[in-house]
């Protein structure tokens, strides 16, 4: 009913947070990568705000394919109170329910998915800041 609406103030909280982030942040360290012998490249790790871009589109992007389901199914409408089952309060009690189990257990998903994401490519970057260090 309306458990995409849990996943889209998580990501416009991401989105804030990304925004303020990235104006307070310095590029990162930039190091000499061996990628063939005889292949130097530069290279530098990936920033806290990119990273967070990550998250912010993945939110967004399921909040918004699921509010054009719910819209599909005409669980959302054009008019006020939006949500048909805002309109009843049984259905509001269901509907809340719905968003804090529902939802929220999406959202912590895609976040544990991005935590993921983020842990893997830390440990491509120390490897490979690892691998120019041995090779200076």
């Amino acid at each position: 009913m309306a458990c995409f609406i849990v996943s889209a103030t998580e990501a416009l909280i991401v989105t804030v947070a990304q925004k303020m982030i990235e104006k307070k942040e310095k590029s990162p360290e930039e190091v000499k990568v061996e990628f063939a012998p005889g292949t130097i490249q530069s290279a530098h790790g990936i920033k806290f705000s990119e990273k967070l871009k990550w998250l912010r589109t993945m939110l967004w992007g399921g909040s918004g394919l699921l509010a054009f389901e719910h819209v599909w199914h005409g669980e959302v409408i054009p008019w006020f109170p939006f949500l048909t089952a805002a309109s009843n309060p049984a259905d509001a009690a269901e509907m809340l329910h719905e968003m804090s189990t529902v939802g929220v257990g999406m959202a912590l998903l895609v976040t544990g998915v991005w935590a993921g994401m983020v842990c893997v490519s830390a440990l491509i970057e120390k490897n490979a800041i690892a691998s120019s260090e041995v090779k200076k």
